[in-house]
């Protein structure tokens, strides 16, 4: 028996997806800061803000670093410490190195343009396959096509088949309407975001539920992965409008060069001003944070309260001094 065609197969339906998945992002797209512009900067810059991070949290911080360097130019002349205190709270804080220095390759390289093929920005720090792509079509109106964890689930349920590698990143080329590449790589990107998504995907609402093989059933749910747990403590010392911090060395595999609160290996039964929870990638922390401790293992430099705000904070750091109104 022959397997149904695909879209892919049918030149007439591959048009009505594209027209359709167009109009259908034309009226719906969210209103975020990043679509007010086509400067390449501004792409950039939130495509690597939204690597490991939530659309939601990226907004205010895509915002505040904007105003802190609102040009390549600005962002290359910055001290390392000055862009990671602005990165401060989004965490992964090897794409705001990575960042910096492909800002700084740029503009020395480049006279501060930034290269306008896929190719050329894959030869940037930090710039893979999809950011590439990404910024290429948006910015730059090229037709590469890109894939992430929406296109892959919005593809695979259109088609009907578990692809995945180089076979993927060859049917999102076929589908990609090369007229308009930056509209549609952002239209599917933001059907699987809104849409289709991964347990509970809203079909009946979906501009391109008529072409699609599988009408959402395709795709059985991934387990979700086992968050490991762990305590920590951390000391709250506060002296005359300054409060005990610790850097990470520069070569640690974690935060190089980050602030933090000093740790307390052993809190001798002393009760927590503060319990919060905290979680970095796999690991669910319970914080307990003493106050004056008077742990011999403590630590670090008393900073003013006036300089932490241009410290590069641990994003735990940022939420302890919140709690405590320091910041």
């Amino acid at each position: 028996m022959a397997s149904k065609k695909t879209i892919l197969q049918d030149p007439a339906a591959l048009r009505r997806f594209r027209r359709r998945l167009l109009a259908w992002f034309d009226q719906s797209k969210r209103d975020l800061p990043w679509r007010v512009s086509r400067d390449p900067y501004r792409v950039w810059l939130s495509e690597i803000m939204l690597q490991q991070t939530r659309v939601a949290a990226a907004v205010d911080h895509y915002r505040t670093f904007l105003r802190r360097f609102p040009t390549v130019v600005q962002l290359a002349r910055a001290r390392e410490a000055s862009v990671l205190a602005a990165w401060s709270g989004l965490g992964y804080y090897r794409r705001a190195r990575m960042l910096h220095a492909a800002a700084r390759k740029i503009v020395k390289d480049n006279g501060g343009r930034f290269p306008s093929t896929a190719e050329q920005l894959r030869t940037l720090p930090g710039i893979g396959r999809y950011t590439a792509a990404a910024i290429a079509s948006i910015a730059f109106g090229r037709p590469a096509a890109v894939v992430d964890g929406n296109v892959e689930r919005v593809l695979q349920r259109i088609l009907g088949r578990n692809l995945s590698g180089e076979p993927l990143w060859q049917a999102a080329g076929q589908l990609l309407d090369e007229r308009r590449p930056g509209d549609f790589n952002q239209a599917m990107m933001e059907l699987g975001a809104v849409l289709c998504l991964p347990r509970q995907p809203k079909c009946p609402l979906c501009p391109v539920n008529a072409l699609c093989a599988t009408r959402g059933e395709h795709l059985r749910p991934e387990p979700p992965k086992r968050q490991r747990k762990r305590q920590i403590h951390y000391a709250l010392q506060v002296r005359e409008c300054r409060v005990l911090l610790t850097q990470r060395p520069a070569g640690a595999a974690l935060m190089a060069g980050m602030w933090e609160l000093p740790e307390i290996l052993s809190p001798n039964g002393a009760e927590p001003w503060l319990t919060l929870r905290h979680s970095i990638t796999t690991t669910d922390y319970t914080v307990r944070v003493v106050k004056d401790a008077s742990a011999p293992e403590l630590s670090g430099h008393w900073i003013a309260h006036s300089r932490i705000k241009h410290l590069p904070l641990t994003g735990l750091a940022r939420k302890i001094l919140r709690a405590a109104g320091i910041i």
